[in-house]
């Protein structure tokens, strides 16, 4: 009998029966996996192929239509003795923060492609703004779902090769602790939302966001998203993932808040019949940034990879404007150069 391809066998292949075991007293779980509470949990079928067809009879700009700088100090800044706590943005939702001596890293990607292949997908637009291989040595990543511009394959067997797989602790929202297990990788941490776990004197906690999860054609909402709250005795870091805009977020402010910094996405909204139960616009972002009770944002998952129809360059303009508006000073919400380092000063003046 002639044997299915690798790739298709992979595309294909049904979740695990460890991969997710939900619980009936959550709202956010059922039979089949995970669900937002108070949005649906994907695009239908209908719509996604309503969005396709739109996009056919326009010209949207592609990846080499854009140019964005690298930060002329990325390496400079990048290992820097900070006396305060420091974050570099290195691409789309990649994060990397220096706090109290560890080295955190968001939602690593640094391959050329949002893609399960290479050679077909959204390509990055600008180069990371620090390689993986300049990195220091990351002790914890923080995933926040499965889709392929979060979770990538080869950026993951990058880092694993790097420490031998043992060295960097995985923590990962409910149901994806498998994945990192059939890689090798057996540092991992699995989160339901509210749960947390300690490390060192970091104390870091899955809360609610509103998205949704597939990264094979059987797996939708097979595993669960997230965002991350890290809290150390000094200073409080948000990692907001991706999302849509969920009242949820007044909770995280309510009981992890204030925080220093939060990471909060500002791109991929357009168009909004299709993306606002998904993925915020900056105007939201704005509002998350006051629920979580946030003294300072960064913006991320914007200007890396071209997924939606909006062009690329406009979210820091909306970002501006939605600041201008509520009279917020720009600091209170950065948008930082690829490979930009910024320490975290104790407070807004």
């Amino acid at each position: 009998m002639r044997r299915r391809p690798r790739l298709f066998s992979s595309l294909v292949r049904r979740p695990n029966t460890g991969e997710a075991a939900p619980a009936a007293d959550r709202p956010h779980h059922d039979a089949r996996g995970f669900h937002n509470v108070d949005a649906p949990s994907g695009p239908g079928l209908l719509d996604l192929l309503r969005w396709r067809l739109q996009r056919l009879g326009r010209r949207l700009p592609g990846a080499d239509s854009y140019r964005f700088p690298i930060a002329s100090d990325a390496l400079t800044g990048l290992h820097a003795r900070h006396s305060r706590p420091a974050a570099t943005w290195i691409g789309h939702a990649t994060v990397l923060m220096q706090i109290d001596g560890i080295n955190l890293l968001t939602d690593p990607h640094f391959s050329q492609r949002a893609s399960p292949v290479q050679w077909a997908g959204p390509r990055r637009v600008v180069p990371p703004g620090v390689a993986l291989d300049e990195l220091p040595p990351i002790h914890v990543v923080l995933i926040s779902h499965d889709h392929y511009d979060s979770l990538d394959h080869d950026s993951i067997r990058r880092l694993r090769e790097r420490h031998g797989g043992a060295e960097t602790r995985f923590m990962v929202p409910l149901g994806l602790k498998h994945w990192f297990q059939r890689r090798g990788i057996t540092n991992v941490t699995e989160l339901d939302w509210w749960q947390h776990s300690s490390h060192g004197r970091m104390r870091i906690t899955a809360v609610p966001t509103q998205h949704w999860s597939k990264r094979r054609l059987f797996s939708r909402n097979r595993t669960l998203w997230a965002g991350w709250a890290v809290h150390t005795p000094d200073f409080r870091f948000l990692f907001v993932g991706d999302t849509g805009y969920t009242t949820a977020f007044q909770r995280v402010g309510a009981e992890l808040g204030p925080f220093d910094l939060a990471a909060i996405p500002i791109g991929a909204y357009e168009p909004r019949w299709f993306m606002a139960n998904h993925h915020v616009a900056p105007e939201q972002a704005l509002l998350i940034h006051r629920d979580v009770r946030a003294r300072r944002s960064i913006a991320i998952h914007w200007g890396t990879f071209v997924l939606t129809d909006e062009p690329l360059d406009e979210p820091p303009r909306r970002l501006r404007e939605a600041l201008q508006r509520d009279g917020l000073p720009m600091d209170a919400f950065r948008v930082l150069l690829h490979g930009e380092t910024i320490e975290i000063p104790p407070d807004i003046p």
